[in-house]
């Protein structure tokens, strides 16, 4: 591990891991980076793959967190019957070649998993298409069974450790009998293989989770962020967010209809996080207003009880950093890119999501408290290098 980097006295330092299927790897990468910088992380929240992420880090020791992540997708990357895994040495060496052999790649693979499902995390339900419109078990109403998934959490993870509260975790899952979203905390309560699973059951491929007698869904279908879950955190602390996204919600207009779906996932599952960010950006706004105006008001007043309430809910100094790591699509990245599972491209986002958060880390200034009337910042080290390109165009 690196010389570990000087961070103003955040209370709270938080990695927040959206949903996104095989890119999650991105997401592995960025923590690899982290970790490597030695950024003393204490708040974990994800949603779907963004929780399955999640649930290895926060279950492994700190020195095996890395290694586990890495066997845990090393795992997930390959086929249930291993007579249709590509030679691992070919597979890299088309996807070495160009963009058109890499996509090519991603065909095969895409359809593989489609075909066989992953190796320790899901697989076909045989005939499962063929009696679609017959009713049966909750359970049992998808494509994909995930059996495998629960004993590989359960492999790779210490539930007594996630449950230990070293680390604060959360993460995100939709009710289906009411359609309430809702977060899974281990500060609430005691979080088993399936409150990871829950997160990322997506529908119609996965099933429904049952915790506690209620059937839950990925996360996802509601809210592909759990950044409000961090921000919202009572009392209001000094915050420093690592906010790694694998939908990127800008991007150009679609040429064909591949890209157009591929267009339109990313615009639905980048879903909430500028919303996110700019709601409480303004909300942040609006409280340091109120608790300048109560400071004018003369003490007789703001000592009545509904002004005395009124500064209490206004009167924190808390302040919030928000670091903003996109995945962003490389030519070969086509609209099967969530269920790609290749081994070849699972080590590319990795790699590439290492890159991205060294180079925010080596800008110290991207780290700083912010000072601002708000105390609220965000940084996107891709859109800030755009714009810079853009000023000097200018």
């Amino acid at each position: 591990m690196a010389d570990t980097t000087q961070l103003p006295p955040y209370k709270t330092i938080a990695l927040v891991l959206q949903g996104g299927g095989a890119l999650g790897a991105y997401q592995a990468g960025v923590f690899e980076g982290l970790q490597e910088a030695g950024i003393p992380l204490n708040r974990l929240a994800g949603i779907s793959i963004g929780a399955l992420n999640t649930a290895i880090i926060a279950g492994n020791a700190p020195d095996k967190r890395v290694e586990r992540l890495r066997e845990f997708w090393e795992t997930i990357c390959q086929p249930n019957q291993q007579f249709m895994a590509l030679p691992a040495e070919f597979e890299q060496a088309v996807f070495n070649m160009n963009d058109a052999a890499r996509q090519w790649l991603g065909h095969l693979n895409a359809t593989r998993a489609l075909v066989d499902g992953q190796k320790g995390f899901f697989q076909p339900r045989i005939g499962a298409p063929l009696f679609s419109f017959m009713h049966q078990p909750p359970q049992e109403a998808s494509l994909y069974r995930i059996d495998a998934l629960k004993e590989t959490l359960e492999r790779l993870c210490d539930f007594d450790r996630i449950n230990s509260r070293d680390l604060h975790v959360s993460v995100g899952a939709v009710n289906i009998r009411n359609g309430n979203f809702v977060y899974f905390d281990n500060h609430k309560e005691t979080l088993r293989a399936e409150h990871f699973m829950a997160s990322g059951a997506l529908p119609p491929a996965f099933p429904p989770v049952e915790i506690d007698g209620e059937l839950y869904w990925d996360g996802g279908l509601v809210s592909n962020t759990p950044l409000g879950d961090v921000l919202q955190q009572r009392p209001m602390r000094d915050t420093l967010v690592f906010q790694v996204d694998l939908w990127s919600a800008r991007g150009p207009a679609p040429t064909n209809l591949g890209e157009v779906y591929d267009r339109m996932q990313d615009i639905r599952y980048s879903s909430r996080t500028r919303f996110v960010t700019d709601h409480f950006r303004q909300s942040q706004k609006f409280r340091h207003l109120l608790w300048r105006m109560l400071q004018d008001m003369p003490e007789d007043v703001r000592s009545r009880s509904e002004y005395a309430q009124l500064a209490e809910q206004v009167s924190t100094a808390a302040r919030y950093n928000v670091i903003h790591l996109i995945f962003r699509n490389q030519p070969y990245d086509l609209h099967f890119k969530d269920y790609q599972f290749g081994l070849a491209s699972m080590r590319e986002h990795w790699q590439t999501g290492l890159e991205d958060i060294r180079k925010t880390l080596a800008e110290p200034q991207r780290l700083a408290m912010p000072d601002t009337d708000t105390g609220f910042v965000t940084h996107d080290v891709h859109q800030e290098e755009l714009d810079q390109r853009m000023g000097r165009d200018a």
